[in-house]
């Protein structure tokens, strides 16, 4: 396992990006070798997630930051198996995220919540198979959808036409204003 994870950081570091850039120009400065910058700052991020101040801010990042990346790339791409990679990442994400909306006024007081929750969008983002993004997604948000879709249909249908007759109105009375003030 270390093995894997070890040849998945230098195909990462031999990659040109920014993140690879940056570290290429501190190893010139520094002399040390961009591997072990790489892994210095991922303990540093992990400590700061154990016993940081704003933690929350960092786990928010991570869980953005790169899937942002990765995912306006996968977009300019003719790709359309990386598009369906960051996609199912952003479903389990959001469906996480509001699922978390709820539980967080309990899960924020559990000890290394935010180290623990940085884990869990790792293993959603990980370049492997069974990332956490393909398990969720077919273990829970396909068969809830599937289950629920036709009244989600409906739900949406309902709620697109409450919302055009809502800006038809707002329009109507926002053309009245000027006639009002003349």
């Amino acid at each position: 396992m270390f093995a894997h994870a070890e040849n998945g950081l230098e195909k990462f570091l031999n990659e040109r990006n920014v993140v690879t850039d940056f570290l290429g120009r501190m190893e010139k400065k520094t002399g040390i070798e961009k591997r072990y910058l790489a892994l210095g700052a991922v303990c540093i991020a992990a400590l700061y997630l154990l016993f940081g101040y704003g933690a929350a801010l960092l786990c928010s990042l991570i869980g953005f930051v790169y899937p942002a990346y990765v995912s306006i790339k996968a977009i300019e791409s003719s790709n359309k198996e990386d598009d369906t990679k960051w996609l199912t990442y952003w479903v389990v994400y959001g469906f996480f995220h509001v699922t978390e909306f709820f539980s967080d006024i309990f899960l924020f007081w559990f000890p290394f919540y935010y180290a623990g929750k940085c884990v869990f969008l790792l293993w959603c983002m990980a370049p492997v198979s069974w990332n956490g993004s393909q398990v969720l997604y077919n273990l829970v948000v396909r068969p809830l959808f599937l289950k629920h879709e036709a009244a989600m249909d409906r739900v949406v249908t309902d709620l697109s036409g409450k919302a055009r007759i809502a800006v038809e109105t707002l329009n109507k009375e926002a053309a009245k204003i000027p006639e009002k003030n003349q």
